[in-house]
């Protein structure tokens, strides 16, 4: 992929994302970590991710289209509308595919500033083509002030094949991921995330750790939201990405 062609691309997502409305957006200081605070009941908002991943000459941008809802002041649920991808492919080229819809659920548990420590759970189902998997989630967070500190354990397990009765590839993968937030003002956050992954073909082979590190700042006006982070690869582990670049922005109504 060219750059012009990849700056272009980039430079559209960030244009669609950024569409706004009034309101006021919670709390989304981490493009890689969820906080463990839920939405208002009767609260809705859209999210849109963009998640641009460099693998040596090769690029892939995936994408997903979120919708959020407060179903109670402690349950959170949402609905992935779709998560799809545009990647250079190993012949030359470039293809884009839809990849799967989810739905996702969070319960909180204790609160980040009033309890010793904020907790939350958190549950998800994808369902695509080729795929079916399930992730769960423990959150932790503490806010100190301004500085917020987060903590995401993730487990998940996918099924793959060539259409869903035949899901005979199975894998599974661990995440641990953490991060810090200082807010400058009232609209503005900046910090820092990391995350560890790997993942155990057929739940008994485990495969090469990968650990990225890398900044991150939040900007919020009214509804709206714009939060983002990249993250770079440092055991330089084969098959990771190089680096990566996350950007979510969410409007609340």
């Amino acid at each position: 992929m060219k750059p012009t062609k990849s700056l272009l691309i980039l430079t559209a997502a960030l244009g669609v994302a950024m569409t706004a409305g009034v309101a006021q957006a919670d709390d989304r200081r981490f493009a890689y970590n969820y906080e463990v605070t839920t939405m208002p009941q009767g609260a809705w908002e859209f999210e849109n991710w963009m998640t641009w991943s460099h693998y040596g000459s090769k690029e892939r941008f995936d994408f997903r289209h979120e919708i959020e809802y407060g179903l109670t002041n402690d349950l959170q649920i949402a609905l992935y509308l779709a998560d799809w991808r545009y990647e250079d492919l190993d012949g030359g080229g470039s293809d884009a595919d839809y990849r799967n819809t989810a739905i996702e659920v969070i319960y909180n548990l204790t609160d980040p500033v009033n309890d010793a420590i904020g907790s939350a759970l958190y549950g998800e189902v994808k369902l695509g083509d080729e795929k079916f998997a399930l992730e769960g989630k423990l959150l932790l967070q503490k806010d100190f002030g301004p500085l917020s500190v987060v903590y995401n354990f993730t487990l998940e397990s996918e099924w793959e094949g060539e259409d869903l009765s035949s899901l005979d590839e199975k894998k599974g993968e661990i995440k641990n991921s953490a991060g810090v937030s200082y807010q400058l003002s009232p609209q503005f956050f900046v910090g820092a995330e990391i995350l560890h992954e790997f993942e155990i073909e057929d739940w008994s082979e485990r495969g090469d750790d990968s650990l990225f590190i890398g900044p991150n700042a939040s900007f919020r006006k009214g509804s709206f939201f714009l939060t983002a982070a990249a993250l770079f690869e440092v055991l330089d582990t084969e098959g990771a990405a190089e680096s990566q670049l996350r950007i979510l922005a969410g409007i609340n109504f």
